[in-house]
């Protein structure tokens, strides 16, 4: 007598950190999850919970992990000590976040030795992230040769844009002979929250043009359109768009050349400073949206005009995508900042009447795990939270490719 496997391991190896997930797709629910992180430090630290219909187990240890193959090998331990661990028959597959498939990869793939060096190929496009996804996938294909491991593409999901959403205004051979483009990120999420709006308003997604704001450390918009994207927020690489806790978003290209050439920056130094000197910390000196309202709420003018200024480009955002899409049925929020910050979304969409905006104070300071309408009964367009989550859209996505392909004695 044999039965499907039907478990699968979510993993998202960063660059310092592995964060994993392990899910039941009968009912997918999660039976563990953890977090390895500190990388290559003497204080890493391992965080593990098991989840049962009875409650949670939650354990943590401290001490070195030398690198990402050892942590893939402490993921294992922990998951083993519960009788979870990779070695189990019921585990159908690994499914590995993976930052960018380029033009090449924009569907969730069967990883094979071609597929590995496709990957090593784009490296270059996603270089802070790209190494550790690539060693995380590396690592549990050598743990168990015998899995399905799946790459899913925080890209691929705005690969439906069309060339005129996604073609930088440049040389065209230029362009071309060094993969510039926009690509688009945070994916898995604007596809599971796009989709949860729809079903949110009784609707099929084929249906309902969305405007997805993922609000977190990072940031980005997309415009989608009947369940496609058709537009979003950041473009090369998870820079452009948004103000973003510590990334300045859409800025003049020329603002580099001006800091090389009179402040004598270097490439590198630019580099830090757009993406980890930028943003709201670049701003007011920090990038967490709830110290920066108890800062204004005390009167501090830096973080007032931080704020302002992550909310004006929102604003421009919401009303460029209201103009892409011609009918919007729903903005929105998700993400850390999204989901839990009622003054950011009571101010993203204040003066937006006329496009049929608004949201309901008394249903916007509710705070709720679920996903829900926040935007008064009569409101043209729903203004909604959608928590997001992406290791259940990338368990799912690896379910359905290779679910049913393995069985194990019952």
């Amino acid at each position: 007598m044999t039965a499907h496997a039907t478990r699968v391991l979510v993993l998202n190896s960063g660059s310092s950190s592995v964060k994993y997930q392990l899910l039941d797709m009968r009912d997918s629910s999660r039976l563990a999850l953890g977090l390895v992180e500190r990388i290559g430090e003497q204080d890493s630290r391992v965080t593990h919970t098991t989840l049962t219909p009875e409650g949670s187990e939650k354990r943590e240890r401290k001490g070195p992990v030398a690198d990402h193959t050892e942590a893939l090998k402490v993921v294992s331990e922990e998951l083993s000590r519960d009788g979870l661990g990779l070695d189990s028959p019921e585990l159908l597959a690994v499914g590995h976040r993976v930052l960018h498939g380029g033009i090449e990869l924009t569907d969730p793939t069967v990883v094979t030795d071609e597929v590995m060096a496709t990957l090593e190929r784009l490296r270059p496009l996603g270089p802070l992230h790209m190494p550790a996804n690539i060693a995380g996938i590396r690592t549990a294909r050598e743990l168990r040769p015998d899995l399905p491991q799946v790459a899913v593409f925080d890209t691929a999901f705005h690969t439906t844009m069309p060339e005129y959403a996604y073609r930088y205004a440049i040389d065209v051979e230029t362009a071309d002979a060094h993969r510039i483009r926009r690509y688009g990120f945070h994916g898995t999420s604007h596809a599971y929250v796009s989709r949860r709006a729809a079903e949110l308003l009784g609707r099929d997604p084929a249906e309902v043009n969305v405007i997805v704001l993922h609000l977190g450390n990072g940031a980005s918009a997309s415009a989608v359109a009947g369940g496609r994207c058709v537009d979003t927020s950041m473009g090369l690489t998870p820079l452009e768009g948004l103000v973003m806790g510590t990334r300045s978003g859409d800025i003049d290209p020329a603002v580099t050349f001006h800091l090389k050439r009179v402040a004598g920056m270097s490439v590198d130094e630019i580099d830090e400073l757009l993406n980890k000197k930028s943003g709201l910390v670049g701003l007011c000196g920090d990038n967490d949206m709830r110290e920066i309202r108890r800062r204004i709420d005390a009167g501090d003018e830096r973080a007032r005009l931080a704020f302002d200024i992550y909310i004006h480009r929102l604003k421009k955002y919401i009303g460029a995508y209201s103009a892409v899409l011609g009918r919007v049925d729903a903005v929105v929020f998700t993400a850390g900042v999204g989901e839990n910050a009622a003054e950011v979304r009571e101010a993203a969409v204040a003066g937006l009447e006329p496009l049929g905006l608004a949201v309901d104070a008394a249903r916007n300071t509710v705070r709720s795990g679920e996903a829900r309408i926040i935007s008064p009964d009569d409101a043209r367009v729903v203004v909604a939270v959608v928590p997001t989550d992406e290791e259940l859209e990338i368990a799912q996505q690896t379910f359905a490719l290779v679910g049913g392909a393995r069985t194990v004695d019952a």
